[in-house]
């Protein structure tokens, strides 16, 4: 009787300990990939996280941003491995109703001497932290973040090119809700 008790409570082990690995094999898979890459950042028109940080010069830059639009670059000293995202940032520098800054993980000080050697000395380098990353729902860098003067994120994506960040400033250009408008006209439309 004793020796059967013992033997039920391994099984019973044994089979509590594959349904966690089972589990954990589950998320180890959702968090992992293309899809789950797909869902980093914040949705769009989504209130973005409300801060206040100062650049290494002591000037203040704030998300909801003065200006129309704010993009917010989360990268370091990594983004020379990326010349082409690089080059799309320099293309943006013109733009009058765009405020760019840097969000690093950790210390701009570490990041800023290699970003200004990439040509990016005009954009404010700002110190992160694991946990505002976490707040945007950033896993990866370089990620880019639009944000408008309302606070609400006008596009969000993981950039790997030039034409990704072009791309990113054309859709944060359209009003939010603007495009839902138009697809629910598409569908009234084609219904009609």
């Amino acid at each position: 009787m004793i020796t059967l008790a013992i033997i039920f409570v391994v099984i019973a082990a044994i089979l509590c300990a594959a349904a966690l690995l089972a589990l954990l094999g589950i998320g180890h898979l959702s968090l992992s990939g293309p899809d789950a890459l797909a869902r980093d950042g914040l949705a769009r028109g989504k209130p973005a996280p409300a801060w206040t940080l100062a650049d290494s010069a002591g000037v203040l830059h704030s998300c909801p941003p003065a200006r129309p639009l704010q993009l917010i670059m989360f990268a370091d000293h990594s983004l020379k491995s990326f010349p082409s995202v690089v080059a799309g940032l320099r293309a943006l520098l013109g733009d009058a109703d765009l405020e760019i800054v840097i969000l690093t993980r950790g210390p701009a000080e570490h990041a800023e001497p290699a970003l200004h050697q990439l040509g990016l000395a005009g954009v404010p380098v700002l110190t992160g932290s694991p946990a505002s990353y976490g707040r945007y729902n950033v896993r990866v860098m370089p990620f880019a973040i639009f944000v408008d003067s309302a606070g609400r994120v006008r596009a969000s994506s993981l950039v790997n090119h030039d034409w990704q960040l072009a791309k990113l400033r054309q859709v944060a250009a359209i009003p939010v809700g603007a495009d839902e408008v138009a697809g629910r006209r598409r569908k009234l439309a084609m219904a009609g």
